[in-house]
């Protein structure tokens, strides 16, 4: 196997890891884990994508990726400490009370 099947394989991975941490778990903060899995095994495939085409383009779209990450995260913890103030705990079955 050449490298770049064992990073698509790692990334195909990680991908999965986070796909069922999103759709089992039902705390709040490992969903984001989740999440952020899920971004970083896209990553991983763009960097090694454009590492094997000889492209800038995809490390390039990287950087953007992880802003949004970022971005998430921070907004993600501000609900999370909204959550927590209003209903003292960060279930995800809290949140269905503020469906209108």
């Amino acid at each position: 196997m050449t490298n770049d099947v064992l990073v698509q394989t790692l990334a195909a991975v990680l991908f999965t890891i986070g796909i069922l941490v999103v759709l089992l778990r039902r705390d709040t903060i490992m969903v984001l884990m989740g999440i952020e899995l899920l971004l970083n095994s896209a990553n991983l495939s763009l960097v090694a994508f454009s590492k094997s085409a000889a492209m800038i383009e995809g490390q390039l779209q990287v950087f953007f990726v992880i802003t949004i990450a970022a971005a998430e995260s921070a907004i993600g913890l501000s609900i999370l400490i909204n959550l927590y103030r209003n209903f003292g705990s960060i279930k995800t079955q809290n949140a269905s009370t503020l469906k209108g």
